[in-house]
């Protein structure tokens, strides 16, 4: 397995597991309210501190066991992978604002949007570093 497809396992999972941690808390608190809670901003950097710091952690363990693969700029291979996956998690991203969007239009509730759009954009790179993974496996 090369370095950027250990760096795409890693961080897909840190992504993956800070998004439960931030919908968790976001869906215990609407169910306490009986509605949809409104965006709360130490949620947010609770989510962004969370993954900064298990991104860090994460990465210098992939590197440091790596070696030398770590220092190694992508070659023509590698760059088209994350070209392509880079340009498929775009789709996900416009999917899920697009849907957040049309929610709105009919209900108005812009709490919703808000955790919907943030949902997006946590799913988009989750996506990136799944189509990684995928692309590193199949081929280009």
């Amino acid at each position: 397995m090369s370095f950027r497809e250990k760096t795409a396992w890693g961080m897909g999972l840190v992504l993956i597991l800070a998004g439960i941690w931030y919908f968790k808390r976001v869906v215990g608190m609407s169910e306490a309210l009986g509605e949809t809670a409104a965006p709360n901003i130490r949620f947010v950097i609770g989510y962004i501190v969370l993954v900064v710091l298990a991104s860090i952690l994460v990465n210098i363990l992939i590197a440091s066991a790596s070696g030398k693969d770590a220092e190694a700029p992508a070659d023509e291979r590698e760059q088209a992978i994350l070209d392509k996956a880079g340009h498929w998690s775009g789709y996900v991203l416009a999917v899920g604002v697009v849907a957040g969007l049309f929610h709105f239009s009919w209900q108005n509730d812009g709490n919703l949007l808000f955790h919907i759009v943030f949902g997006a954009l946590m799913a988009s790179q989750v996506t990136e570093y799944a189509f990684q993974i995928f692309l590193f496996r199949r081929g280009v």
